[in-house]
């Protein structure tokens, strides 16, 4: 029987927010850091799709190779591509895998091979759309699909849920930093293709002390005034290196906190990695910035740091007067290993 659903086909989407909601209402899993995909089988044919609609196939054929030897013909799966790396999962690894050379790619595919942690079914082993039932009747039959068809070691792995919030606590506690946080999703909620109605996500946010060590002007009418913060961290043999920015500032601050950096503008800046040096993160504007003496710390909250860098940008919390610029050091932002791959063997334990 041939699949009803066929991509391209917009995923369910969740909103952020600050305060995990409660009640028998809800199911929690863990927020995985990877690539969103929906995957699809109609008999030989696999396509893997990105959350913007796009073929994600030929960047990781281990992926198809492993769907394909399934022994279920139709099937639509909702998940999270990952590349494990020391019981964790290695966003830079992932990132990695989106090459345009073919060789490339097998030998990637060889050497870091990835997972697809399936959260939902979307259409089942007749091909017939489940879109339409609630998310506690797609649970059940994911749980179903597993057990019949995912077997131990394979590339295609089932994410854990639960319906008891302190469970998603403990999943927080027990690997910290390393887990992207929590989705909580209502049960009775259909599948809404391209909506953020009925899913929701709250990151697991930390924070860090970074001194200021450069920062860039504003542009159009604010060209005279501070518009991002450049963050640095120390390194152990006493560097000072570039790792991020901040452009969180409020606009009835920004003239003061101007004037302060003014004062403060002079070397070294940074004297490790700089603004504008060689990355993926560099932009026409990066060699546009004003070096400053190692004064200033502020404190910072960020998603994810890998690479040697906030892979995002962070939002500044507070200026830190009572710590040192010494004090600022990469050691923080270290991630203590957690087992994220003992959290998936849970699967359907937590259930």
């Amino acid at each position: 029987m041939s699949l009803v659903l066929q991509p391209p086909l917009a995923p369910m989407e969740a909103v952020s927010v600050d305060e995990v909601p409660q009640g028998r209402s809800w199911q929690y899993e863990p927020k995985w850091d990877g690539f969103r995909c929906l995957a699809f089988r109609d008999g030989a044919r696999v396509e893997l799709q990105s959350k913007a609609g796009q073929p994600l196939g030929r960047y990781f054929p281990e992926l198809v190779a492993a769907l394909r030897a399934l022994d279920a013909k139709t099937f639509v799966l909702d998940g999270e591509i990952v590349v494990p790396a020391d019981g964790a999962f290695s966003f830079d690894a992932l990132l990695q895998r989106v090459h345009p050379a073919a060789s490339r790619i097998a030998r990637l595919a060889a050497e870091t091979p990835a997972l697809l942690i399936a959260f939902d079914l979307l259409a089942d082993d007749r091909g017939r759309s489940l879109v339409d039932r609630p998310l506690a009747e797609r649970r059940q039959r994911l749980e179903a699909f597993a057990r019949a068809q995912l077997a131990p070691g394979l590339r295609v792995r089932l994410s854990p849920a639960t319906t008891r919030l302190a469970q998603a606590r403990r999943w927080l506690a027990q690997v910290g930093a390393t887990l992207d946080g929590i989705v909580a999703k209502q049960r009775e909620s259909p599948y809404r293709t391209g909506e953020r109605a009925g899913m929701v996500k709250i990151k697991n946010y930390r924070s860090a002390d970074c001194v200021v060590g450069g920062f860039r002007y504003g542009t159009g009418k604010n060209r005279k005034l501070v518009g991002s913060l450049l963050l640095g961290l120390y390194d152990a043999a006493g560097l000072l290196h570039h790792v991020g920015f901040t452009s969180s500032i409020k606009a009835a601050e920004r003239a003061a906190l101007t004037r302060k950096l003014e004062a403060l503008v002079g070397p070294p800046g940074f004297t490790g990695n700089a603004p504008g040096g060689p990355s993926r993160w560099s932009t026409a504007r990066s060699s546009a910035w004003q070096p400053l003496k190692p004064r200033l710390v502020v404190e910072v909250c960020y998603d994810h740091f890998s690479g040697e860098r906030f892979r995002h940008g962070t939002r500044l919390l507070r200026r830190r007067p009572d710590k040192a610029p010494k004090q600022c050091t990469l050691d923080q932002v270290k991630q203590k290993r957690a087992n994220l791959m003992r959290l998936l063997d849970a699967g359907l334990k937590a259930s």
